[in-house]
């Protein structure tokens, strides 16, 4: 008989992009229109991760500049399978086997994360990211400017809302996640794919891996 592994946490919330992947959805949809603009797209995502430009100034220029189109969000979203971290589909499963509630709250775009969720086994209704729109020929239209995720400090009201037992923990790379701190009983900088100097100087754990987020869970 398998013996419950205690741990230190009822539920999990994890960042998608340089977190459970290594891709940067939104940056890697850039990619696709050529260098300058990829150039362009990521200097604004790094200042907004970073904390130096406040992520609703930029996210729909982003989107706007990029326009992806169904086919591309579907390709992101096998991007993001692609690129999963190390040991990210064992631990989630070995958290899950623990008892442990696994969501992701992510500023990236939701329509390319539910496959992502789906290669998991994480439920749609514990996806949350920014919806896209499409016309009938699958071509950008808009996106739900009304999402928190669009914003600085987004990840909070989100997270604040969500009816999950606790003690709750965040982990992600970038200053929108740390911003999440106050909705959240403890706050982990992960630095497997960035490492940026004010979320690891604020997190109260720092992880480098999914293998050490197993055992700072797990309590080992």
């Amino acid at each position: 008989m398998t013996e419950t592994r205690a741990s230190k946490f009822a539920t999990v919330v994890l960042d998608v992009d340089s977190t459970v992947s290594s891709v940067e959805g939104i940056d890697w949809l850039a990619g696709l229109r050529g260098a300058d603009v990829a150039d362009s797209i990521r200097a604004l995502t790094d200042g907004a991760m970073s904390g130096q430009i406040p992520l609703e100034s930029v996210y729909g220029r982003r989107l706007q500049a990029i326009r992806p189109s169904r086919e591309e969000a579907d390709a992101l979203s096998n991007a993001y399978i692609d690129a999963l971290a190390p040991g990210c589909a064992d631990a989630i499963d070995h958290l899950r086997n623990a008892g442990v509630r696994i969501i992701l709250v992510s500023g990236g775009i939701r329509n390319a994360l539910l496959r992502l969720a789906l290669h998991l086994d994480i439920p749609i209704v514990d996806v949350h990211g920014v919806d896209i729109y499409f016309d009938q020929i699958g071509s950008y239209v808009g996106f739900n400017d009304r999402s928190p995720l669009t914003t600085s400090s987004g990840k909070a009201s989100v997270i604040a809302a969500l009816a999950v037992p606790r003690p709750l923990l965040m982990v992600g790379d970038g200053m929108t996640d740390l911003a999440a701190r106050p909705a959240v009983d403890s706050f982990a900088a992960f630095t497997a794919f960035a490492a940026r100097a004010p979320v690891v100087g604020a997190a109260d754990a720092v992880l480098h891996s999914f293998a050490e987020l197993e055992r700072f869970v797990l309590g080992e």
